[in-house]
């Protein structure tokens, strides 16, 4: 094939044969592929038979039309595209094809409509080249050219559609239509892809059949339909845009039009739509300015010239632009032919556009030759030159007062998008385009002196133009060759208006053509057989039982079906009652003929429902003791079911059913059940449920019992709803020990080692394999938690289940306690005995309780003073006290604090969060017992044996990390006050340190602090003193006169301690004036000159490197350093340490290896400088942690190790899944 198609037309017939069936077998795919592909095999196809080969054109043509009834819209559009090559590349094919487009026109599908109205716009050009090439028109011709017309009108019609998309397009296609029905001028603005289209001047004014008059008849009233869309007030936006572009186009490609088209832009301008959003009415202006534009700069616009550039300065378009957009005047030779084409429709035209639509009227050119003819001045004109001379400025004051009063209360959109402020108020000008913008909204309002004398006129030219109408009538008869048109056509544009009588019309004479539709082979079904005659023998023979069976069927079905008919005789009752004692007399298949027949329109059947159900019961008490109720139970099971499948019953039917059926069978029951587990019928089902239990008191447990059993559904929306009507059920006295007895019995269930099976649907109460999970412990207390906050005794019945539960089961109750807890709340009498009474076992829980109670409100005195008793008398136990802490005394606070720090850290910091107001919740901070200062000076103050050294420092460090609340101020008081103690506190230079490290301003604070100390000899207490000196250390240069005031003693000491500092010290005195020098007594020089003939002497100061001490002086130290936590000040690289212990311990390591800072020569001068912070080192390599902590020695209290508590609620006593431990310790 491949070498066929190579040789390059040698064998025609062998190449179109080979193209033929590709074709063929590229359709046979496409009738079975899918819709993608479907798409590509017909593009191939169409490329094959139009470009390639289009001699097989008319041979597959009925074969890719028929693809126009495909599912795919997409599919459907390509036919349409399909139809347009196909005509543009042989006219004659529009014969075959214009009726298959018509009947797309009229597509379901939206997009299907728009690409059809594409396409008609370019075949309609093509159908009038046609015709006009035509020097002979058949009558085929003929009708297809009426179709194009009717198709026409109908697109015109889809202006006024529904759809945006849809007038969008009708615009652009009345576009083309106007400028293909008027003539193409010297002046015409054509692009270069149109230079070949159609238009009135290539159309002969002697054609055989087409007339040029009514075609430009059709041209005109298309541009004034144009006209009345575009002002119309509900016009969208983008169908303004459309429209305004439109008639750009046609101004430019048309000129003798330009008058029409910029009256529009005035009314337009002077009145957008109201409907128009801000952004939408900017929008239209910035189009209107961009069409005004092009408009000016064609040659032919210098008559318009006042107008457009007036509508372009009140666009906010400057005067300089606006001249460079204007062209230069020329001589105006082209104005006779656009006078001719003006003088030959006067007659008709005028009147018919004034009749039509006053607005539209051609406004009189601003400069017009003399000698050219006179031309009607347009409505618009005339009022404009009425109101002219009124506008004097009395008038226009007295307008502007009283349009106030109607002025609205809120701006409309469109004006607040168009004003701009008048620069030339008062001109000459201004004032004209005043009174034309007036005019413009008086005839559009329907009244003024221009529209009174365009009447007027419009009357004169009415009975003058009689006789010609006649006569056009004559032509127009002439002219139709005597051919005849079919009812109903609208042929408005070939001149066509048959005036002949309407029985002269003969039907076969012209037929519209028929669209190419697949073909389909219809079977012909004759009545063959004969009837069977009738012998009396086969009546009165016996019958079998499968035929009376049959015949009393038919019998009954006769009078189901016969409602109708017995309705209008007033006899249903009596057809009622014969029904429903017919079908409890025969069993079988008759009841279920019956039922199926009641389901079908229960509504309108529910009467003979009801007596079926009554005559059905009212058989089984006739058959009593004996009788069964199985028949009664399927009819009223069948109902109810057949109610349950049928669309949502808004009258009620289900309900009323239910309530009037004498009795409610174990059955019915259940379907009663299944439609309340219907989520969209659920509250439906649980109504009907609720109206059983109230209104039935001798089963009402049993009804009740499955409300119950709904409570603790799987579905939320049946959970809840069943919750809602049992809270409801609960108020009444008779039903609430059964609800109550209920809900206890399943919180029971949590005390088993396993879920009893009764959770997974099963009858008995007997236990299972699988484990316990949250949502089965949920499952057991839905409907007790829910009754919680109404009967608040049913709490103490939670805490005996409580105590005996597994740890799984403790933790669930736990976490779903919150709500209920809540809605007690802590002025709850029952809670408050609970608290007091707590059972041994149950102390989590109560504790869990307390964390609820005040998480966002402070606790009540009443709850502080039960947890208080509790505490002292039953179980002394310090986590009670956390959850009430802000409303003890101050004094108990301070001792419980000892055992608060020792517990978990994550509770630690819960203690101190309620204490320093940091939880953020509801409490306030103001009833905190303690300042964060006092619990500050608290922690320092603890005794170590009571709490060891360990636990008190991660407790400050806590404080230290609250920076918000701990303050450069209120650091500084608790430190004033610590020093002012007796005995100093251990802690008291590692405070200091860590506050220095905070707050690096507090430096000269701090120095008071070391001189202070030195008065008050810390060198007595060992510990204290060692912070003191790490302090020195840690603040050099700053505290060098610190050291200075030592006793030589104690300097000596720090030397020791602290050999490398001996030097820089030395060198800072020396660098005093020999004044200053002379204060430093002799026994300091000596101690700090002692070794100093061993070293020489340095000739410039140069900058210290930190010296790391020799193991042998650093040993002391290590055994006795103070754990310091100091946090860099401003490290070069900033480094978080991964836990708080992790930091504590680097910190501590650091003091204890006696490391010292790198301070600069430069900075020796005698003052202390505040603002600069001490940089702080920490050690350069990793070292291991020492082996003693003199200060955290103190051995774990045997309280700490066995705590009566389960040792997990250190975790979860605020949050259950905090913690990770069980409570397997109970």
């Amino acid at each position: 094939m491949a070498s066929q198609f190579s040789e390059d037309g040698e064998t025609p017939h062998v190449i179109n044969m080979t193209t033929s069936e590709k074709v063929v077998e590229l359709l046979n795919q496409a009738a079975l592929i899918g819709t993608d592909e479907k798409l590509t095999v017909l593009k191939q196809v169409q490329e094959l038979i139009i470009n390639k080969d289009p001699s097989l054109l008319d041979n597959f043509l009925d074969e890719i039309i028929a693809f126009q009834t495909d599912k795919s819209m997409e599919v459907r559009k390509l036919v349409i595209g399909f139809i347009e090559e196909a005509c543009k590349r042989d006219n004659e094919l529009l014969l075959r094809l214009i009726a298959n487009l018509n009947m797309l026109l009229r597509d379901e599908s939206v997009n299907v409509v728009k690409k059809a109205i594409l396409t008609l716009t370019q075949l309609y050009k093509v159908a009038l080249q046609w015709l006009v090439r035509s020097k002979v028109v058949s009558e085929m011709q003929e009708a297809c050219w009426d179709m194009v017309t009717q198709m026409k009108g109908d697109v015109l019609a889809l202006l006024d559609s529904e759809n945006d998309g849809v007038r969008t397009h009708a615009i652009k296609f009345t576009e083309s239509l106007i400028i293909a029905l008027s003539p193409r001028t010297s002046d015409s603005d054509i692009p270069k892809r149109q230079e070949g289209d159609v238009s009135l001047d290539k159309i002969p004014k002697d054609h055989s059949y087409i007339r040029y008059d009514a075609l430009c008849e059709e041209g005109k009233a298309a541009l004034e339909q144009l006209l009345k869309f575009m002002v119309h007030p509900a016009i969208s936006s983008i169908n303004l845009t459309t429209a305004l572009g439109s008639l750009a186009t046609i101004a430019r490609q048309r000129p003798m039009f330009m008058s029409e088209v910029v009256q529009a832009y005035e009314t337009l301008h002077a009145n957008l739509p109201p409907t128009l959003a801000k952004s939408q009415v900017s929008s239209v202006r910035k189009n209107l300015k961009l069409h005004l534009v092009a408009v000016l700069k064609h040659p032919c616009s210098l008559e318009f010239q006042g107008q457009i550039s007036t509508l372009l300065l009140d666009l906010g378009m400057p005067q300089s632009e606006i001249t460079r957009s204007t062209p230069a005047p020329r001589e105006q030779r082209k104005r006779p032919r656009h006078e001719q084409y003006t003088e030959g429709k006067k007659l008709k035209m005028e009147p018919a556009l004034i009749e039509d639509d006053e607005d539209k009227e051609e406004p009189a050119p601003a400069v017009s030759k003399p000698a050219a003819a006179p031309v009607a001045q347009s409505a618009i004109d005339l009022t404009a030159e009425f109101l002219h001379p009124l506008l004097n400025p009395e008038n226009v004051a007295n307008l502007v007062l009283i349009s106030m009063v109607y002025l609205p209360d809120i701006m409309p959109a469109s004006f607040q998008a168009t004003y701009t402020p008048v620069e030339s108020a008062g001109t000459d000008a201004q004032i004209k385009h005043l009174a034309r913008l007036m005019a413009t909204q008086m005839t559009a309002a329907g009244i003024g002196p221009g529209l009174e004398q365009c009447r007027a006129r419009e009357e004169d030219a009415n009975r003058e133009g009689g006789d010609d109408e006649d006569s056009v009538a004559k032509d127009l008869l002439i002219k139709r060759k005597g051919s005849a048109v079919v009812l109903g056509q609208a042929i408005s544009v070939v001149g066509a208006y048959g005036d002949k009588p309407q029985a002269t019309e003969t039907p076969l004479t012209k037929r519209l053509p028929e669209p190419i539709l697949p073909s389909t082979q219809t079977k012909m079904t004759g009545a063959s057989g004969r009837k069977k005659v009738f012998r009396l023998a086969d009546v009165i023979q016996p019958l079998s039982d499968t035929q009376i069976e049959k015949l009393t069927s038919t019998a009954v079905k006769r009078i189901l079906h016969s409602e109708k008919a017995i309705a209008q005789s007033g006899m249903s009752h009596v057809r009622v009652k014969l029904l429903s004692r017919l079908v409890t007399q025969f069993e079988g298949m008759m009841k279920v003929d019956v039922l199926e027949f009641i389901l079908e329109d229960i509504r309108t059947r529910s009467d003979l429902a009801f007596s079926l159900l009554y005559q059905e019961y009212n058989t089984y008490l006739s058959l009593l003791p004996t009788g069964l109720l199985d028949s009664y139970d399927h009819c009223l099971y069948t109902l109810l079911s057949g109610l349950q499948e049928k669309p949502e019953q808004r009258d009620g039917l289900f309900t009323k059913l239910v309530l009037e059926a004498p009795i409610i069978t174990e059955s019915a029951l259940e379907v009663i059940r299944r439609y309340c587990e219907d989520e969209s019928r659920v509250y439906l089902g649980m109504t009907t449920l609720k109206e059983l239990i109230i209104k039935r008191p001798s089963r009402q447990f049993q009804y009740l019992h499955v409300l119950l059993d709904l409570s603790s559904h799987e579905k939320e929306k049946v959970r809840s709803t069943a919750l809602a009507f049992i809270k409801r059920m609960y108020e009444k006295d008779q039903l609430r020990d059964y609800i109550e007895k209920f809900a206890l019995n399943y919180m029971q269930l949590l005390v088993h080692p396993n879920p009893p099976s009764l959770l997974f649907g099963a009858d008995k109460d007997t236990e299972v394999a699988a484990p316990w999970t949250e949502e089965t412990v949920r499952q057991c207390l839905f409907l007790y938690l829910s009754l919680l906050p109404l009967n608040h005794r049913l709490v103490h019945e939670l805490a005996s289940v409580y105590t005996e539960a597994i740890a799984d089961i403790k933790r669930s109750v736990l976490r779903v306690i919150e709500q209920p807890i809540r809605g007690m709340g802590m002025n709850s009498p029952d809670l408050l005995l609970l608290v007091e009474n707590c059972p041994k076992g149950a102390e989590t829980l109560v504790t869990r309780c307390l964390h609820i109670l005040t998480d966002k409100v402070p606790p009540s005195p009443e709850l502080v003073e039960r947890v208080r008793d509790l505490y002292h008398k039953r179980v002394p136990d310090v986590r009670f006290l956390i959850p009430v802490i802000n409303g003890l005394e101050k004094k108990e606070v301070i001792l419980a604090l000892p055992k608060l720090i020792k517990l978990n850290p994550i509770v630690v910091k819960e203690v101190f969060n309620r204490l320093l107001g940091t939880q953020h919740s509801e409490g306030s901070s103001s009833m905190s017992p303690l300042t964060p200062g006092e619990l500050l000076i608290a922690l320092h103050n603890i005794d170590s044996t009571k709490c060891d050294m360990k636990s008190i420092i991660k407790a400050t460090n806590l404080c230290f990390g609250e920076k918000n609340v701990y303050t450069s101020e209120v650091l500084a008081v608790v430190m004033q006050q610590l020093m002012e103690q007796s005995p100093l506190p251990i802690l008291l230079m590692r405070t200091v340190i860590q506050s220095l490290t905070m707050y690096p301003r507090l430096g000269g604070f701090v120095m008071n602090i070391l001189s202070r100390l030195i008065v008050k000899q810390v060198w007595k207490y060992p510990k204290v003193w060692e912070g003191f000196v790490k302090c020195c250390q840690r603040t050099k240069p700053q505290s060098y006169s610190v050291l200075l005031q030592l006793p030589p003693a104690q300097l000596s000491s720090v030397f020791e301690r602290c050999p490398e500092m001996r030097e820089p010290l030395l060198q800072h005195v020396r660098s005093f004036t020999p004044h200053q020098q002379a204060h430093i007594p002799a026994s300091i020089m000596l101690v700090l000159e002692v070794n100093k003939k061993e070293e020489p002497k340095p000739v410039e100061p140069v900058a210290e490197r930190e010296i790391e001490p020799a193991p042998t002086a650093a040993a002391p130290a290590v055994a006795e350093t103070v754990p310091v936590a100091v946090k860099e000040a401003e490290p070069p690289v900033q480094q978080q340490p991964a836990t708080a212990n992790d930091e504590e311990e680097e910190e501590e390591e650091s003091m204890e290896q006696g490391e010292t800072d790198p301070v600069s020569q430069e900075e020796t001068s005698q003052e202390v400088s505040q603002e600069e912070p001490p940089r702080l080192e920490e050690a350069s390599s990793p070292q291991a942690e020492p082996a003693e902590e003199p200060m955290e020695t103190s051995n774990p209290e045997p309280s700490e190790a066995t705590e009566p508590l389960e040792e997990h609620a250190e975790g979860s006593v605020t949050d259950p899944e905090a913690g990770s431990g069980t409570e397997d310790a109970d």
